[in-house]
């Protein structure tokens, strides 16, 4: 919101209009555009054990198990698809033939084939993944929010940050991955690539994130600074009570807006075009293979959660239409065995290509063990192919699927759980929503029993059982 210069003369007069103003929230006179993204907490350890980072990619639209993690080389042709299973580098475990990068890295990572839920709908099945819920409420934080709140940044850097904005039918509602959900907004992440042209991957891209009001110096925003400062100070009212818990929050998430304003560690972060050419190539030239690259260098920098949306971006001479990269249905005329964007010939290869990249550039950087990586869609796809409106898919199917973790003590090499002959029904093992949360807690060392809700005592981080057997 810009700033006038005549705001400083509109300030509350008395203590108590003083003290309303501040619960009211100061930031939109900060004269610049960050959304409330930063915790007033922090802690560097919770319960002994050290922290962590995690990069959650979200392959928006439901990736088929069967073409990728869980191929079924037995099972009838209207089922399998045209991909043969290729071996990994641990012995037994078969992957799709279009994922040959991470099938050399599969000692690095484990698969869940167990995945499981009753709700075959986007909006919903999204909703369910991010809160980490199988009945989530409307006010449910996001995986990322409750990781801002239990393990904010330490540093001049976002806690949570999220790369590529959610689009289409299928997404779910903004609320439930761009706010705190009931913890607040503090908690809410920085959202960078707002449409389908804002990506680092487009030679235009640049991180208006950080930008002040037009004609707000570094000088005028420090005066400012110390003004709002003096407000905190003032007395108190007639009634003598003190400060609410909501000015103080308030007061600790300005104080940090301003230090990620002045810090020039944040931008340099966002700034991918100190990459070299050569790691640029090594992702990949496409929205996803950059966002991961940039989610490396945020992590890299001290933020603790970033979501990257998997949109792999447009084959040659196709237009925009979505960025649900993984539902393919074939009803955006393009077969899922095609090479088009909505196609696993285009899509899947620029995936391997990506996260093969970012698993070895966090080994190569010793950022694997203290970095969780998550490569999962809202659900599967059906076994049988089916015909779309005008070509082939497969349907949403949450009933089995998979997931893929590494990094932060995930035992590389594992695959847990098991699916039936035909990778429709679990076999073994079922993941529920609740059980991959308290999983990822887990991991980045957060105990997932951890309460949030402001009494301290109801509403734990999560419900789940950890899959002990990931570690």
């Amino acid at each position: 919101m810009p700033v006038t210069s005549d705001w400083n003369q509109s300030l509350p007069a008395t203590p108590q209009s003083r003290r309303r103003f501040l619960q009211a929230g100061t930031i939109p006179l900060l004269g610049f555009g960050l959304p409330e993204l930063l915790s007033a907490n922090s802690s560097a350890a919770i319960g002994g054990r050290s922290i962590k980072s995690c990069i959650f990619v979200f392959q928006y639209g439901g990736l088929s198990q069967l073409d990728s993690w869980d191929p079924k080389p037995l099972a009838p042709a209207e089922v399998r698809g045209p991909y043969r299973p290729i071996s990994t580098a641990v012995p037994g475990f078969q992957v799709g033939e279009l994922m040959p990068r991470l099938a050399r890295l599969a000692d690095q990572y484990a698969v869940i084939r167990s995945m499981s839920h009753h709700v075959p709908v986007h909006d919903v099945a999204n909703k369910m993944l991010l809160a980490g819920q199988t009945l989530p409420a409307s006010d449910a934080p996001s995986f990322g929010a409750v990781v801002s709140r239990l393990h904010p940044a330490t540093v001049s850097m976002p806690s949570h940050v999220w790369l590529q904005k959610f689009g289409g039918g299928a997404a779910p509602p903004e609320a439930s991955y761009l706010t705190g959900g009931f913890l607040g907004m503090s908690h809410s992440p920085l959202l960078i690539g707002e449409n389908h042209d804002d990506h680092p991957a487009n030679p235009a891209f640049r991180v208006k994130a950080f930008d002040t009001a037009a004609g707000v110096s570094q000088d005028r925003l420090n005066a400012r600074r110390q003004l709002l400062d003096r407000v905190d100070q003032g007395p108190l009212g007639k009634s003598g009570d003190p400060p609410s818990a909501t000015s103080i929050s308030q007061s600790r998430f300005r104080e940090r807006a301003f230090d990620l304003l002045a810090s020039s560690r944040a931008k340099e972060a966002f700034e991918i075009e100190h990459e070299s050419p050569q790691v640029r190539d090594r992702y990949g030239r496409n929205p996803l293979g950059q966002n991961l690259l940039l989610a490396r260098r945020l992590v890299e920098a001290g933020v603790r959660l970033v979501n990257v949306v998997a949109w792999t971006g447009l084959a040659p001479t196709e237009k925009f239409a979505s960025v649900e990269t993984w539902d393919m249905h074939g009803n955006a005329g393009i077969d899922i065995f095609a090479n088009g964007w909505n196609g696993l010939g285009w899509a899947l290869p620029k995936c391997d290509e990506g996260v093969s990249a970012l698993l070895e550039d966090l080994a190569d950087r010793g950022m694997l063990e203290s970095t969780l990586v998550v490569l999962v869609g809202e659900f599967g796809r059906t076994p049988a192919i089916s015909r779309g409106s005008s070509a082939i898919g497969r349907d949403h199917w949450p009933y089995c699927y998979s997931a893929m973790l590494a990094g932060a003590g995930i035992r590389g090499g594992t695959i847990y759980g098991s699916s039936d002959q035909q990778a429709a029904y679990v076999k073994d093992r079922p993941v529920t929503p609740e059980d991959f949360s308290a999983t990822l807690l887990h991991a980045m060392g957060i105990p997932p029993e951890t309460r949030i809700s402001p009494d301290g005592f109801t509403r734990p981080a999560s419900t789940g059982q950890v899959i002990d057997g990931l570690f």
